[in-house]
């Protein structure tokens, strides 16, 4: 009984912890993967690093992106923050 317990409260507390599936972020125009990856590999960054990018959208607010670099070298858009180039 005395192990079971542990165990138990083990498995509710990873239960709380679990991630719950988020849609991916797709590429807008504008993001260095839009239209597919970059032509260029990244082969002198370690994997897993973060890339950053910004850009302007169409209506002209500021986007920053980021992105971490897969084992394949390519490229998964992480996140994502849109709003103005300067906030009140």
């Amino acid at each position: 009984m005395k192990a079971f317990l542990p165990a138990l409260l083990a498995g509710a507390m990873l239960a709380g912890c679990s991630s719950v599936d988020t849609p991916a972020l797709e590429p807008i125009p504008g993001s260095i993967t839009y239209g597919g990856q970059p032509r260029t590999k990244l082969t002198k960054s370690p994997i897993g690093s973060a890339v950053h990018h910004q850009f302007y959208n169409e209506t002209g607010q500021r986007v920053e992106e980021t992105y971490f670099l897969q084992p394949d070298r390519s490229l998964k858009l992480v996140r994502r923050v849109v709003g103005p180039d300067f906030p009140d």
